[in-house]
């Protein structure tokens, strides 16, 4: 991550608007279809993690990414933190960065700094989403404690950094 910008590489797992779940399998080096998602959703939001990073969970760094357009499974962006939703699900904490792209790439965000600088209705749909996504998968569930700002998600990548 380079600290004085706020910059670091999302990879794209699941492309905005996509109903199915890709993951990348480090035992294939490939992306997987991990599951179509069970209920008549859609991502709203490019998902995926961060390189270099390794989670509470023992996976990369979850991320969210916002963007104009659906980029594509295996793409690689540029990103800044916005912040963080604070999340367990059924296998424990599964923190998740919120990001828009880096300022070059789109200008569209260049504007929104914080979550707050999110529509509230953008921030709900957020919520939403993940508090209903797994709900017809038996033995699946997820618990959302709240959304913290771009230092907390600035400190939780430096505290999930791996050298390569």
């Amino acid at each position: 991550m380079d600290e004085k910008q706020n910059s670091f590489n999302i990879f794209v797992e699941i492309p905005k608007g996509s109903s199915q779940k890709f993951e990348f399998d480090e035992d294939l080096k490939m992306i997987k279809l991990d599951r179509v998602l069970y209920e008549s959703f859609f991502f709203p939001f490019e998902y995926g993690y961060i390189l270099n990073t390794m989670g509470e969970d023992g996976d990369p760094l979850d991320a969210l990414l916002f963007s104009t357009y659906p980029t594509f499974p295996g793409c690689v962006v540029e990103a800044r933190a916005i912040g963080l939703i604070l999340m367990e699900d059924e296998s424990g904490i599964d923190n998740k960065v919120v990001a828009v792209p880096g300022d070059k790439i789109d200008p569209r965000f260049k504007e929104i700094r914080e979550i707050d600088d999110l529509p509230s209705h953008t921030r709900e749909e957020i919520k939403f989403f993940f508090e209903n996504y797994k709900k017809l998968e038996k033995e699946k569930w997820v618990k959302l404690a709240g959304f913290k700002d771009s230092l907390s998600a600035q400190e939780l990548i430096k505290k999930s950094w791996v050298s390569n």
